[in-house]
């Protein structure tokens, strides 16, 4: 794979990042390389930041800050103010690191600061801060309860961030630790997707055609398994012999329950 290859982001990561419900690079971080773009913000932040009464001013001021992520991008926009267009998405991101930076330091132990940190990681990852990312990853998941629902999120950022690096397998370490770690069904299955796409990268193109494949059996019916499918189709198109489908999983079980009574 060329370095020009490494650095770009991926396609099918923009199109990945329709599998958040709370990152959108259009929106990508996001994630992030811009798979966690954060654009749009919904009740999963919220539900990791709203607490008590004493949190109030804090999370307030962080909403307020989030406003810019909703900013669209214009390089010929001519309006100004506080809700014009950004002339570059650049323009965007350092704008959100500054003041996410800024709200670290003003709000410093608040559960809206915590939030900051993933926020700022973000918005390094799509500016190519790479190692600054991986820095602001750590510290949300050092920093953040084991059971938080953002967690997988920062996961996610961590793989992008050395993926961006060229260092692949640490990538496909974070990717597989997401998959491992991932209960509930936010990014459902967007580990072993990920995983997937970090095989096809090593140019091991039947590993990853094995697991797009089991994407569809671990996750139907979700993002990261319509995700697979395209890349199967386009393995499929490469000459890759790709697997039998995988049966859904619980399917072999009813099956065989449904033999034993017949």
């Amino acid at each position: 794979m060329s370095r020009k290859e490494l650095k770009e982001p991926d396609a099918f990561m923009k199109v990945g990042s329709k599998a958040r419900s709370w990152l959108q690079d259009n929106v990508r971080v996001v994630l992030i390389a811009s798979g966690v773009a954060l654009v749009g913000v919904g009740g999963a932040v919220t539900a990791e930041y709203l607490g008590g009464r004493g949190e109030e001013e804090a999370s307030k001021d962080l909403g307020a800050r989030l406003k810019a992520l909703e900013r669209p991008v214009s390089e010929t926009a001519t309006t100004t103010g506080e809700d014009a267009p950004f002339k570059s998405a650049q323009e965007r991101d350092e704008t959100v690191a500054k003041s996410m930076s800024e709200l670290r330091a003003d709000r410093s132990g608040t559960k809206a600061a915590r939030t900051a940190v993933l926020v700022l990681a973000s918005a390094q990852l799509r500016l190519k801060k790479y190692d600054d990312a991986l820095t602001g990853f750590a510290d949300y998941l050092k920093e953040t309860h084991p059971e938080g629902p953002l967690r997988v999120a920062a996961m996610e950022g961590q793989g992008y961030a050395h993926e961006g690096k060229g260092d692949l397998e640490k990538a496909l370490a974070s990717f597989e630790q997401l998959e491992r770690d991932n209960k509930g069904e936010f990014l459902a299955g967007m580990g072993l997707y990920h995983r997937g796409r970090i095989l096809t990268l090593q140019n091991k193109k039947e590993d990853a055609a094995r697991t797009f494949n089991d994407v569809a059996a671990a996750h139907p019916g979700t993002e990261a398994a319509k995700l697979a499918q395209a890349r199967l189709n386009e393995l499929k198109a490469q000459g890759v012999v790709l697997p039998e489908p995988a049966a859904p999983a619980g399917a072999a079980a009813d099956g065989g329950g449904a033999a034993d009574a017949g």
